[in-house]
């Protein structure tokens, strides 16, 4: 392996800076309450969305100093911002009350086929069906739609913090390993299925039925684990607007659907999203307000992942291709901890010559350790910038997310690589 250059080195010190810093936001929150004369920078500082981003920046100016403004230029030119640019536009429109009234009408509908409470029936659909539905609709747009259930439900009243880490522990990892029906909702996936010819029957067989259970079994436990503390999801979602005219609820599944289609062409679905705008606006008694300030707060995360992330291969690749197909399994579920899994798997399509069982417990380490933190998979910041404001402090904790969704994570790993 070639020595790694001074912009290489740069580029690995200030991720492992910026994972360091994703562990120490609520510093910066203490920070900003005493010492109140630069209290904004240390808020900035102090959101976890901005982190990437920021260290991003600095990589910048370092590139511009050492190698120069053409250097520094052409490599964030050749950095792929279409994924950052997707969840934001797919964040956006399933936010929207058409689409949260139907997705909520959808499951309130399967909870009475469910011979259960139906308190306890929704926080099980909301935590099974929802994630398995983002192998069709994309992992982004189930994890918002999701987070914004929890959010107006379970969590409009006051309930245990356990509660609270356990349930988003829980939606991390079955959003991830969730998307694994089809070979193209889910980013680690996504990056390696088209060079490797991996179809949706192949993504069934391979992994999606095992995903399946597993995430049966994760939102279940959940359940019957906090059945005392969920009765009050029955009760009418909390600020319940007007109902939304059916032909209302169709056109705005027809942008989330043409959104999830283009979803490879930036130009195509930005396009249509400028379009959603326009529509929206013109029908603003038929919406709540945009959540557009939190879709831009996790697509500036992603794209200073993305920035970050493209010095990284000099160290992770001969990491990963020292292992066998059982170590590499175990090696990217860890890793996946500290780096975004569909970074992982992208790494591994470069390398030619890969046998299937390698390449097959590469994703599957990937996708089940997408839940152990915020930076494990592309739809959990947006998750977290939903939900943050219902914990204390208006922050998730990065070791309370770590415990919570090690449980889950252990039966995403068994189903993965056992059965």
């Amino acid at each position: 392996m070639n020595a790694p250059t001074l912009i290489q080195i740069i580029g690995a010190s200030l991720f492992a800076i910026a994972v360091l810093h994703t562990f120490s936001t609520r510093f910066f929150e203490h920070l900003a309450h005493t010492r109140p004369r630069h209290a904004g920078i240390w808020h900035l500082l102090g959101e976890v969305e901005v982190v990437f981003g920021f260290w991003a920046m600095v990589l910048m100016l370092f590139m511009f100093a050492v190698s120069g403004r053409q250097e520094a230029i052409g490599y964030l030119e050749s950095r792929n911002f279409t994924e950052p640019m997707f969840v934001f536009a797919i964040m956006v429109i399933a936010g929207t009350r058409p689409i949260l009234q139907f997705a909520g009408s959808a499951v309130r509908l399967v909870a009475r086929l469910l011979p259960l409470p139906r308190a306890m029936a929704l926080y099980f659909l909301v935590l099974a069906l929802v994630p398995l539905l983002g192998s069709f609709i994309t992992e982004p747009a189930a994890m918002t739609l999701a987070a914004l259930m929890l959010r107006d439900t379970l969590f409009s009243r006051q309930v245990s913090e356990k509660l609270k880490y356990a349930t988003i522990g829980v939606l991390f990892v079955n959003v991830s390993i969730g998307g694994t029906l089809t070979p193209f909702a889910a980013p680690p996936v996504l990056m390696v299925a088209a060079k490797w010819n991996w179809d949706i029957g192949f993504m069934i067989a391979t992994f999606g039925w095992k995903a399946a259970i597993a995430v049966v079994i994760n939102a279940g436990a959940a359940m019957l684990l906090f059945r005392r503390e969920l009765g009050h999801m029955a009760d009418a979602p909390h600020g319940a607007a007007s109902n939304v005219p059916l032909p209302m609820i169709l056109a705005h599944l027809a942008f989330l659907l043409l959104v999830v289609v283009f979803a490879h062409h930036s130009p195509m679905f930005m396009g249509v999203f400028l379009f959603f705008l326009g529509f929206a606006t013109a029908y603003q008694r038929h919406q709540d307000a945009l959540i557009l300030r939190e879709a831009l707060l996790v697509a500036f995360f992603l794209a200073g992942l993305v920035v970050l992330g493209g010095l990284q291969q000099w160290w992770l690749e001969p990491v990963l291709m020292s292992m066998d197909a059982n170590a590499v399994f175990f090696g990217a579920t860890a890793l996946t901890a500290i780096t975004d899994n569909a970074a992982l798997t992208y790494l591994g399509s470069l390398v030619e010559g890969l046998s299937p069982e390698f390449k097959a417990a590469l994703v599957a380490g990937a996708v089940t350790g997408g839940g152990l933190t915020l930076i494990a998979n592309a739809p959990n910041p947006a998750g977290a910038a939903i939900l943050k404001e219902k914990f204390a402090d208006n922050t998730i904790r990065p070791l309370g997310l770590l415990l919570a969704a090690l449980p889950p994570t252990l039966v995403a790993a068994l189903a993965l690589r056992l059965l």
